[in-house]
């Protein structure tokens, strides 16, 4: 995630009159089952401890995206306590919410400096980058590459990036880093105290979360001309697009932000082609079909191709 050098525009999250029982229950089912797994399944299996836990804090990202968007209580605040334990350890909930929101302004998505979500380059700082950055920012760009230094690449940017704004005497990033701290401390604290799994176990299975999550995001977006064409949609329904709370219907999503995961489907299915017509084709049939075709290929440059805008 990148930082826009100019101010974020906020996207205003939607608001439910009333609780979102669906989200609700996943949610408290995702933390049960995440504790199962670390205390007892790790006493089994190791291998089967990580590989659920990974599941579940990918699952847990997602649950925390709909509460960026305004889910599942009419309270903001509240909502946000209940996606306050950093399971995921890395990313800071309230980073993830500004920075997310800012990605959600549509006229920019993919813009190198305004999109913080885009993995484009600006084609003058691309071509002043060493060969060995440009190989690893290649194989990045392929969907194996995604999933295997994505998270490092993405990582290492993002904290780069609050450093510098913290250095900066940005007190709001500074806050919310110290939230995330306090947040992170309380699941090393479970992990280190109460679970069966070692520490360093914990940390494969959220660097594998992080890696899930590059699966969904390796091509939600694509350079086009036409905000519209910018979004695709996964017409996918098994097991990712569920871990993934069927964002896999981006452009869904993006046009209707407020929805809750489990209409997205419904509002898909009613009239598929007013979302296939509107983004101008940018449509895969499964994720299969994306592991299919760009596993070992880059499906985009790194440096953005419609750059600088006309």
């Amino acid at each position: 995630m990148r930082q826009s050098k100019t101010k974020i525009r906020r996207i205003k999250a939607g608001k439910p009159r009333h609780v979102e029982w669906p989200t609700l229950f996943l949610l408290m089912v995702c933390y049960v089952a995440w504790a199962l797994t670390t205390m007892f399944v790790a006493q089994v299996s190791t291998f089967v401890a990580i590989v659920v836990s990974t599941l579940l804090i990918t699952l847990h990202s997602s649950l925390q995206h709909e509460v960026i968007h305004g889910h599942p209580l009419p309270s903001r605040r509240l909502s946000e306590v209940l996606v306050f334990p950093a399971i995921g350890l890395f990313v800071p909930y309230h980073r993830f919410r500004d920075l997310h929101l800012q990605h959600h302004y549509d006229p920019k998505l993919t813009d190198p400096y305004e999109d913080p979500e885009s993995n484009y380059m600006d084609p003058a700082v691309w071509s002043g980058l060493s060969v060995v950055a440009k190989w690893l920012l290649r194989f990045n760009n392929s969907l194996l590459g995604r999933m295997l230094v994505g998270p490092m690449i993405s990582q290492f940017n993002f904290m780069k990036t609050d450093w510098k704004l913290f250095r900066d005497g940005d007190r709001q990033v500074a806050l919310h880093w110290l939230l995330h701290l306090a947040s992170v401390a309380l699941v090393v604290w479970f992990v280190w105290f109460v679970s069966s799994l070692l520490m360093w176990e914990y940390l494969v299975a959220a660097y594998g979360g992080l890696s899930l999550l590059k699966i969904r995001t390796f091509l939600e977006h694509r350079a086009h001309d036409s905000p519209d064409g910018r979004t695709a949609v996964i017409a996918d329904r098994g097991p990712l697009a569920f871990l993934f709370l069927n964002n896999n219907l981006h452009f869904v999503h993006h046009t209707h932000p407020a929805v809750p995961w489990y209409e997205l489907p419904r509002m898909f299915e009613q009239n598929p082609s007013r979302y296939t017509d509107s983004n101008e084709g940018y449509i895969y049939r499964s994720y299969g079909q994306v592991f299919a075709k760009y596993l070992f290929h880059a499906k985009d440059p790194v440096p953005h191709p419609l750059w600088p805008p006309k």
